[in-house]
């Protein structure tokens, strides 16, 4: 059994702690907030820049363009994993991190060659420490995404797959559904498909793509030329989306860190309840202990 000294110690430890965990909470609460908006803000340019695309290219048939057509065969497939640069937030790095290196593992076994570009302090370490060194990666902005950082990705990506150095780009991120609830998404970001130009605002999951109400389409006239409307649409379409993916996935981190932080408020309680039960058991069963030895020396006192 412990001492009444130690019980107090552990009771004082766990109370600094779960006055940490609560602080946490409280500041992820309130950041939450702000990245949600962020978010929310470029959904309807990332909406009208999809249909505008849709439109153009589905207008345009005759067009070629590198970025829409699916390459013969696949040698090689380039991962994109936007995730967090701290830790302390349940699931939220571990998952995709595993979910990716899986789809690896899969793909190499099959002899195709893989890449990576890491957005996060979390997945660079992860992926460097296993030996597999990302060709691009991006510390310090996970909470503050940047266009800059947006920009970036997509002119490597698209590069990469016009010279036919990929023949295949995934998106992997999470998803802020509200303040309370986050989800794993995998987009197929090259090449672009009639799905992926078709869907409005969120992530392109299966369910809301089979939602879409497809629009007819409209007659345009290009000037210059409809492959010179397509090669600006077409880039500025590949950054929005990656610059959305950054959003969304820093409102979903602040919204995983505070529910596990909150998690970590509760089990903080209830330790705490805990040592106190056992402390006042502990501090009960002394005093017992003392009376009994003084009842015993009074009567030890009485019969000399």
């Amino acid at each position: 059994m412990p001492s009444l000294r130690e019980i107090a110690r552990r009771k004082t430890s766990v109370q600094a702690t779960m006055q940490i965990t609560r602080t946490m909470e409280m500041v992820s609460t309130a950041k939450i907030r702000l990245a949600l908006e962020r978010a929310k803000q470029a959904e309807p340019y990332k909406d009208a820049i999809t249909r505008m695309l849709a439109n153009v290219a589905s207008a345009a048939r005759s067009t070629e363009q590198p970025l829409l057509e699916t390459h013969a065969v696949e040698d090689k497939v380039l991962f994109i994993l936007v995730a967090s640069d701290r830790g302390l937030a349940g699931g939220f790095n571990v998952v995709p991190q595993r979910e990716v290196e899986r789809e690896i593992a899969r793909l190499e076994r099959r002899g195709v060659s893989c890449s990576l570009i890491t957005c996060g302090r979390k997945p660079t370490e992860y992926f460097t420490y296993r030996g597999r060194k990302p060709d691009m990666s991006f510390v310090g902005i996970s909470s503050e995404p940047t266009m800059d950082e947006a920009e970036r990705i997509a002119s490597f990506v698209m590069d990469g797959y016009a010279n036919d150095g990929v023949d295949r780009v995934m998106l992997y991120y999470s998803h802020a559904r509200n303040r309370v609830d986050q989800e794993f998404v995998v987009e197929q970001l090259l090449p672009l498909s009639s799905q992926d130009l078709t869907m409005p605002n969120g992530p392109r999951t299966p369910e809301a793509v089979s939602s879409v109400e497809h629009e007819a389409n409209t007659v345009y006239s290009f000037h210059p030329s409809a492959s010179e409307v397509l090669d600006r649409l077409i880039p500025a379409y590949i950054t929005t989306v990656i610059y959305h993916a950054l959003l969304d996935s820093a409102a979903a981190e602040h919204g995983a860190r505070r529910r596990a932080m909150q998690s970590a408020t509760e089990n903080a309680r209830a330790v705490i309840e805990n040592l106190n039960r056992t402390y006042n058991r502990v501090r009960q069963g002394s005093i017992t202990t003392e009376l009994n030895e003084i009842a015993g020396g009074a009567s030890a006192l009485e019969e000399s």
